[in-house]
């Protein structure tokens, strides 16, 4: 079985700069935007979503908008968010986990250690609690409660042709996804390279919990991939300009490879 992969784009902010983006970066003045993205796997009736995004109270919270509510970017492809039944969380910070609500009928699936690392006392420390929000956690202990919470311990399979693996390093139980395609093995990077830039130049991202395991993690992307232009970034905006559109304009399909060549 081959799946089919989409981007959906939500966010965008464009206050931001290289600095915020890539450790050492010699021009770390200079404007850097950043593209917020949840994305989906099909095969027919078949479905699953990876990440949940983050809602319209979060973006109050933090004073960045949003575009659009998740469930309306999924609304936009035929997707119903209340009948999502399987949901990838590839770690819990806030833009990928805020919206544990959206998802009513979903298991979660997630690492164990990521579970560990937002409820333990690294949450202590201001620094790396700052892209996690209590009630997103306190969202995603309620479902473990309630059963629907599959816990992953490195690799791990979703479905047939869909596998998570651990790399950490953004934060300690991030977890990509690899999908067989017509074009071969995709890798939702999601926050293992926030950037083509990060992975392709080895210029690491400054928030970290393990710096060692960030770079590693560079390194793997390219193992699970079939192709390095099979990698998919999980914050690039270049990713709306390399992909062919996929029904909305803010809709990528990302299955059949780049329509344009990669700038690294």
């Amino acid at each position: 079985m081959n799946w089919e992969v989409h981007a959906l784009k939500y966010a965008d902010r464009n206050n931001r700069v290289r600095g915020d983006s890539f450790i050492f970066d010699d021009n770390h003045d200079a404007p850097h935007p950043i593209d917020y993205f949840i994305w989906v796997i099909r095969d027919g009736g078949n479905i699953i979503v990876v990440d949940t995004g983050y809602d319209t109270a979060e973006a109050e919270r933090r004073q960045r908008p949003i575009m659009r509510e998740p469930a309306e970017a999924l609304a936009g492809i035929g997707i119903r968010a209340e009948d999502v039944t399987t949901v990838v969380i590839t770690h819990l910070h806030y833009d990928h986990a805020g919206g544990f609500r959206q998802f009513p009928n979903a298991v979660f699936h997630m690492q164990a250690a990521e579970m560990a690392y937002a409820t333990g006392p690294c949450m202590c420390h201001d620094t790396l609690r700052m892209p996690f929000t209590a009630d997103h956690v306190c969202d995603a202990v309620q479902r473990v409660y309630s059963g629907r919470v599959v816990f992953h311990e490195g690799d791990g399979e979703i479905a047939d042709g869909v596998t998570v693996h651990c790399i950490g390093g953004h934060s300690r139980g991030l977890q990509v996804v690899r999908v067989r395609t017509e074009a071969g093995w995709l890798c939702l990077a999601s926050d293992a390279t926030h950037f083509y830039e990060n992975v392709f130049t080895g210029k690491p991202f400054p928030i970290v919990v393990d710096l060692q395991d960030m770079l590693d993690g560079f390194a793997r992307l390219h193992t699970l991939a079939s192709d390095r232009r099979l990698i998919i970034p999980g914050h690039d905006p270049l990713v709306m300009d390399l992909f062919d559109s996929a029904g909305p304009d803010y809709a990528r399909r990302l299955d059949r490879g780049p329509a344009r060549e990669l700038p690294f």
